[in-house]
């Protein structure tokens, strides 16, 4: 990670870690690696997106560079338009799942492919100074909304139908507020939304996908055949199945494994995925690969190795011969063709116990300082040689926000709950 640049572009709180000013920056410094003079710009709908998409836009003009703004649309048809129109870049102004003070920059390639950390690198280098165009050579902005279309066409394609088949949707408030709504009606699908406004300063209120109870209550309650719930700029989905069963990136890749049967020898997840589903997998006879947390991280991984299917936990689910990114309406789609052709019924597709798995987020001064503390490197060294072959443990830095992320796991549950709750204590004292 560097100075402005995450696990998952910049990120912070609208007007102190990001300001208009430095969006600017940012977008002039990404103008001088554009040789087309063509940039896509999409944001999500939060309050600050249009400040900070036209600050970026603004730094891409003074830099010469036409700018394409389609407003608000998921992240993952900014990654598909990019590449589509031919592009130089595609950027997408949103902080996914974090609360509507938040706000961020995510750049995608000319291929659709989330930017590596070498290139943001680069990007940051420049943005110390911006360059300007002359007068005959600045940019202007094009407002192309209709060409979203183009992506709902790309991730409906090759479903037919799903008439018959009753959905809940939980949107988040979010980039998919209105295009999930369209997607599923066209599909025939009955569907049930709530959190559904173009309100963003309701995005990822006490809703969407850090919050999958509300879809699993709610497809109980209608008797729904499947539901879903996505974050902020929809690039993440958690679901449930037909008996409210919550189904995470690890069991949504599980099922999605029956389309690539005899196709996937492997299977991308993170740190963060289940051992239980681990074990699933190799009774099957495919190998879980495991890449640091960051869907980017996932994808360089597939892509090294020309692997179909990888994801996170946390509902980033990547479908490597439809998307270069994950895409949680596309994800969604696909569930619900499975679920249709399964008699409407994903409960029997999951046949496997997950190991007990505690997560802890702790909200901390300085995560670095943190981590590199001896006395919280012991207390870990010793509980990962305690819990051996029976668990696992990880601690880390939030690649968003000033956290500690504590993950425990263990065949046992009371076990794992009593070292996260340890190490929690142990880090709020060091947190001084």
């Amino acid at each position: 990670m560097g100075i402005y640049f995450g696990t998952d572009g910049i990120r912070g709180k609208y007007f102190q870690e990001l300001s208009p000013s430095l969006a600017f920056k940012c977008g002039n410094s990404l103008a001088r690696f554009c040789k087309n003079k063509k940039v896509l710009l999409g944001k999500d709908t939060r309050l600050s997106g249009d400040v900070i998409a036209l600050s970026v836009a603004n730094g891409l003009m003074s830099g010469g560079v036409n700018v394409i703004y389609v407003g608000i649309c998921p992240t993952p048809c900014v990654a598909y338009l990019c590449k589509n129109l031919d592009c130089d870049f595609g950027v997408m102004i949103s902080a996914s799942h974090n609360e509507a003070i938040y706000n961020g920059i995510k750049i995608f390639d000319n291929q659709g492919y989330k930017i590596n950390e070498e290139f943001e690198n680069q990007i940051e280098r420049k943005m110390i100074l911006p360059e300007f165009a002359d007068n005959n050579n600045v940019g202007k902005i094009i407002y192309k909304q209709r060409l979203v279309n183009r992506y709902i066409n790309h991730i409906t394609k090759n479903c037919n139908s799903l008439k018959g088949l009753k959905i809940v949707l939980d949107l988040a408030n979010g980039a998919n507020y209105k295009i999930a709504k369209k997607v599923f009606t066209k599909l025939g699908a009955n569907i049930i939304c709530v959190n559904d406004q173009e309100d963003g300063r309701k995005i990822n209120d006490e809703c969407g996908a850090l919050h999958p109870e509300i879809i699993s209550n709610l497809t109980k309650q209608y008797c729904a055949d499947v539901g879903f719930c996505f974050d902020g700029d929809a690039d993440r989905i958690i679901a449930c199945d037909n008996k409210g069963n919550i189904l995470d990136g690890d069991k949504i890749l599980y099922i999605l494994n029956t389309l690539f049967k005899n196709q996937c020898s492997y299977i991308v997840g993170t740190t963060m995925s289940n051992s239980g589903f681990e074990n699933a997998l190799k009774k099957q006879g495919v190998k879980l690969l495991r890449a640091d947390v960051g869907d980017k991280y996932v994808i360089e991984k597939m892509c090294e190795q020309n692997i179909l299917l990888g994801g996170e936990q946390s509902g980033h689910i990547i479908i490597k011969p439809y998307s270069t990114t994950g895409d949680g309406l596309l994800t969604a789609i696909i569930l619900s063709k499975i679920a249709y052709k399964n008699n409407n019924d994903l409960s029997k597709l999951i046949d496997y116990t997950t190991y007990p798995q505690i997560n802890i987020n702790i909200e901390v001064l300085d995560k670095f300082r943190i981590l590199n503390s001896e006395k919280l490197s012991k207390e870990i060294l010793k509980y990962k040689k305690d819990f051996a072959n029976f668990g696992r443990i990880i601690v880390r830095a939030s690649g968003t926000e000033q956290k500690i992320r504590i993950m425990s796991e263990h065949k046992n549950k009371n076990v794992a709950i009593e070292c996260a709750t340890k190490l929690k204590k142990l880090i709020e004292s060091l947190n001084l």
